[in-house]
């Protein structure tokens, strides 16, 4: 790194001057007979170089809109990160083959394509030949340490991010956006993870959380969740002088309620400890999408749920329902975090990897790692700046969250596997009904 109080020693036409310009760092300029002009100046070399940068146009690869010189070299050094870290995967396992494209995409060198092996043996032989780590759905890690539990070659765990996408991963719409955590995954709270570390660390200088704040203002104003930017009807009418509570279900069997739910996945059982917690208030019920439409675990019968909620809302969007609701309760769904986002209370009854923060009411047990009080916009700095690596679905190149999140809001969200979502939606209820 080139500091602007050091001395920078340079040939005349080494770029290291032009660099030094646009920092201001003194110069002393050697002269060989083949390098500058004679009788150049440092100073002079510099104050050429200081006109040229301003002749130059720079312009936002997602927007072709005018940008600052600061603006690229910020843009060019992510990249550059996310290449470097990407060179220490050697095979990608687990991932659906969908969502490969994507996957390749973000997790792309320019040496190599990422090459997705078909077993768990084939990856570990890779991932050792090759002396790198193994990129692996979550879910598929079991697999990996069955085959080779004494030489686990290293995992990069990679998961959908916080702002997926138009659509449900149920039905084949591949992520905009992933996280790829070295130290564990954001869901499991018995062992760290980039997320937590990341919360529990990072300085959130002033300018990371005035960004952070602007990206949450958009969001809320946008009326974006996980899975959409909303177009829905309007939420159906609450009742007078009751607190409203909204309480999402969620996959019974998903990896975060199994690592997170502290015991509890049953969504009867927690309306059950919702309403015991909340008697005198109205709440409604949400079922979680991707079991209405019978891909995942969770279902329960309407009558069964009438029983202990005031109403089930299927429609409209959540973001909708997050505007018009007091309070939210989840096991570890992403609902909460979308809820802190809104100004609602959120009580967690599992530990998501937002609770525990002092944002939130935490029933679970949350770890002492997490030690550590935040503001809403520190969280969201660590949770939709730092944290994740989104995708430009028009460009197909890595991008800022707030390129996906204006794509999201303006529905520029192509996706090639279309023709395939008519097959998904019959296969779910058929699947629905054999259950």
């Amino acid at each position: 790194m080139l500091d602007a109080d050091r001395l920078l020693v340079a040939h005349g036409d080494d770029e290291w001057v032009a660099i030094a310009a646009i920092i201001g760092a003194p110069v002393r300029l050697l002269s060989d007979g083949k390098h500058g002009r004679r009788g150049d100046s440092a100073a002079e070399l510099a104050e050429r170089a200081r006109a040229l940068l301003g002749q130059v146009e720079y312009l936002d690869p997602f927007n072709g809109e005018a940008a600052s010189i600061e603006q690229v070299i910020d843009q060019l050094a992510d990249w550059r990160r996310i290449i470097e870290e990407n060179r220490a995967i050697a095979v990608a396992f687990g991932m659906a083959w969908w969502k490969r494209r994507e996957i390749a995409t973000f997790l792309w060198v320019p040496e190599r394509a990422i090459s997705f092996a078909r077993r768990a043996s084939s990856a570990i032989r890779q991932a050792e030949r090759a002396g790198g780590g193994i990129a692996i759905w979550p879910s598929r890690a079991a697999a990996i340490s069955r085959v080779a539990p004494d030489r686990m070659p290293p995992l990069v765990r990679v998961e959908d991010g916080f702002v997926r996408s138009v659509g449900l991963g149920s039905n084949l719409v591949p992520p905009s956006s992933v996280v790829v955590d070295q130290r564990g995954i954001h869901f499991d709270p018995s062992a760290p993870s980039d997320l937590e570390h990341i919360l529990a660390t990072h300085a959130f200088p002033e300018s990371l959380v005035t960004r952070a704040a602007a990206l949450r203002r958009t969001i809320v104003s946008a009326q974006i969740s996980k899975y959409a930017a909303a177009e829905s009807a309007p939420p159906p009418p609450r009742q007078t002088g009751r607190r409203l509570v909204l309480v999402p279900a969620q996959v019974e069997d998903d990896m975060s309620v199994v690592a997170g739910g502290g015991g509890l996945s049953s969504n009867l059982e927690f309306l059950r400890r919702v309403r015991a917690m909340e008697p005198d208030a109205e709440i409604w019920f949400r079922p979680h999408p991707d079991v209405d439409a019978g891909h995942r675990k969770g279902a329960v019968p309407d009558d069964k749920v009438l029983r202990l909620a005031d109403r089930i809302v299927r429609e409209p969007s959540m973001a909708v329902l997050l505007d018009v609701v007091d309070a939210v309760h989840v096991i570890t769904s992403l609902t909460g975090f979308e809820a802190l986002l809104r100004g609602r209370q959120v009580t967690c009854h599992g530990t998501p990897f937002y609770a525990g923060w002092g944002l939130t009411t935490d029933l679970g047990d949350v770890p002492s790692r997490r030690g550590r009080d935040l503001s809403l916009d520190q969280l969201v700095a660590g949770v939709l700046i730092l944290y994740p690596r989104y995708l430009d679905p028009v460009t197909h190149l890595p991008c800022p969250p707030e390129t996906l999140i204006a794509r999201m809001a303006a529905h520029r969200m192509p996706n090639w596997l279309d023709w395939l979502l008519p097959v998904r939606r019959w296969q779910g209820r058929f699947m629905a009904k054999l259950r």
